[in-house]
This record gives C-alpha cells, sequence and structure tokens, in this order.
C-alpha cells in the first residue's frame, strides 16, 4: 500500500519529472527567435510594402515604369487601378496599377550612325 506521505516524498525526488524553475527561462529562446524573425524578415518586408504602396499612389503621367513583367514604357494615360503604357512604336498597353514594380530610367536612343556602322562591319 502506498501512504500519502511516501506518494508525497517520491513527487519531490529528483528524476521524476517534476521540475521547479522559472516558465520565462522555458520561453526565452522562442522569444528571440521571434524577436530575430522580426527585425530580420518582417519589419523590412513591412517597410519595403509601404514605399511601393506610396510609389503606386504617386504615379502619374510621362513617367517610366517597369511592370512585374518585366515590360519597359512610359505612362501616357492612368485613370484608377488602369494605367496606359506607350511600349515604344505607339503601341500602347493596358496594365494593372498593381502589377507596377516600380520606376525605370529613361530609355536611352540608340546612335543611328554608330550602330549602322557596326552592323556594316559585321557584315
Amino acid at each position: 500500500m502506498l501512504f500519502a506521505s511516501t506518494a508525497y516524498a517520491m513527487g519531490s525526488m529528483p528524476g521524476n519529472g517534476a521540475q521547479g524553475g522559472n516558465p520565462i527561462a522555458a520561453f526565452a529562446p522562442l522569444i528571440l527567435m521571434f524577436l530575430i524573425f522580426y527585425f530580420l524578415l518582417i519589419r523590412p518586408q513591412q517597410k519595403k510594402a509601404k514605399e511601393h504602396k506610396a510609389l503606386l499612389s504617386n504615379l502619374k503621367k510621362g513617367d517610366n515604369v517597369m511592370t512585374s513583367g518585366g515590360i519597359l514604357g512610359r505612362i501616357v494615360a492612368t485613370s484608377d487601378d488602369i494605367l496606359t503604357i506607350d511600349v515604344g512604336n505607339d503601341v500602347h498597353l493596358k496594365v494593372n496599377r498593381n502589377f507596377v514594380s516600380g520606376l525605370a530610367d529613361a530609355p536611352k536612343e540608340t546612335k543611328k550612325g554608330k550602330s549602322e556602322k557596326s552592323e556594316k562591319s559585321e557584315k
């Protein structure tokens, strides 16, 4: 038979799984990992999303943009969610504003004299 005093004594013996200690110390590694993830992953992503949202709201006619598909062009007309982009040779594409990935540099004009001379020398 097991008496209450014996059971109580067995519960307080080392190695029986009953451990005392600070519960905060057990969660400290988890808290530390969350802080690392926050400062290295979550916070920079939120900052980038905020900057992209500001960029999309400030797009205007005449801006050179790059879409997420890699198309470069100049904005010729805007509406609420649709941008009309001129990609060259009077080709206009209508693109959703959310698919603009960023501003692009103005396309550089090719010098016909140099390019024609180099093409002739290759032939």
